[in-house]
């Protein structure tokens, strides 16, 4: 088997077997490009190389200036590719076994306070044409902790009004159930009445966010509509969609929730990228202690 059809047949088993997406797959590609132009320059086959050249590659990158964040990620793809190679019975010892990751600081993404998500909600003018879509989006990416990318593929079919929950298709087409709220619901169905009056285009009509041109919303559409909202309630945070996931599982943790309940609700494979949110819960009761007790004050 020559090289490419090994790299080929290994971008295959990514998405094939471990059901990652096209756009992880892409990633951990591009991650492994690096490393073969680091051989190319320096000769060596990638089936034949030991421990210390993986190490003098990962040395390399890191004295470009790239961060221990990229790093991590870089490392990890060779890893995954070296594991592939060994557990396919093309390589006899895996070289990048004792390959180390960086040590990452922890990485805080931003929170909404219930009130700040209020005030975004408030800036939704529910006259304009798209007003209850928008509302709606809002909702449910708060209501059920979405990513985007599931927000604006969610499926009309996939929502249960009876018993409100929806069936949401994450990372890696896997599927989950999240109960969505009430109000959430509400929305919604305002929303469908406006939806109903849409000439939808052949192939979108299962889809529940639409634009005015009857086909689905864009990832960046969304984007889009939440930092303008979070502008005009004069929020000076970071926000994204992705925000609402982040305040979702932290009011969830906040109140006592199980955390093996969020990472489900979440569809986080590992529970450990769930524990950030118990270190944003403490950040922020640590935050009210210092704003809100009688010693911390002057």
């Amino acid at each position: 088997m020559n090289h490419e059809d090994i790299i080929q047949n290994y971008s295959t088993y990514l998405l094939l077997e471990k059901s990652f997406s096209k756009n992880t797959v892409d990633a951990y590609m591009r991650d492994l490009q690096k490393l073969l132009d680091f051989l190319t320059e320096k000769s060596k086959n990638f089936l034949n190389v030991d421990y210390q050249t993986l190490q003098d590659f990962i040395v390399e990158i890191q004295q470009n200036g790239l961060t221990a964040r990229s790093s991590a990620r870089i490392t990890s793809s060779i890893r995954s590719f070296y594991k592939y190679l060994y557990l396919t019975d093309i390589i006899k010892t895996d070289p990048s076994e004792m390959l180390e990751l960086p040590k990452l600081g922890i990485h805080l993404p931003e929170v909404l306070s219930i009130e700040e998500i209020d005030c975004i909600i408030k800036q939704i003018d529910l006259s304009h044409p798209q007003g209850h879509r928008n509302r709606a989006i809002v909702e449910t990416l708060y209501s059920c902790g979405l990513r985007v990318s599931e927000a604006v593929n969610l499926l009309l079919s996939n929502i249960n009004f009876e018993d409100e929950y929806i069936r949401v298709l994450g990372k890696g087409s896997k599927e989950r159930i999240v109960p969505i709220s009430k109000v959430a619901i509400k929305y919604i169905r305002q929303w469908l009445e406006d939806r109903s009056h849409i000439n939808i285009k052949h192939g979108n009509e299962d889809i529940l966010f639409l634009n005015r041109r009857g086909t689905k919303l864009t990832r960046a559409m969304v984007f889009h509509l939440i930092k303008a909202y979070a502008a005009e309630a004069g929020i000076k945070k970071n926000i994204s969609p992705h925000t609402f996931r982040h305040s979702f599982a932290t009011h969830l943790m906040m109140g006592g929730a199980d955390l093996r309940v969020v990472q489900e609700l979440l569809g986080h494979e590992s529970i450990t990228t769930t524990e950030i949110y118990t270190h944003i819960d403490v950040s922020m009761l640590t935050e009210t202690i210092l704003h809100y007790h009688p010693r911390n004050k002057e």
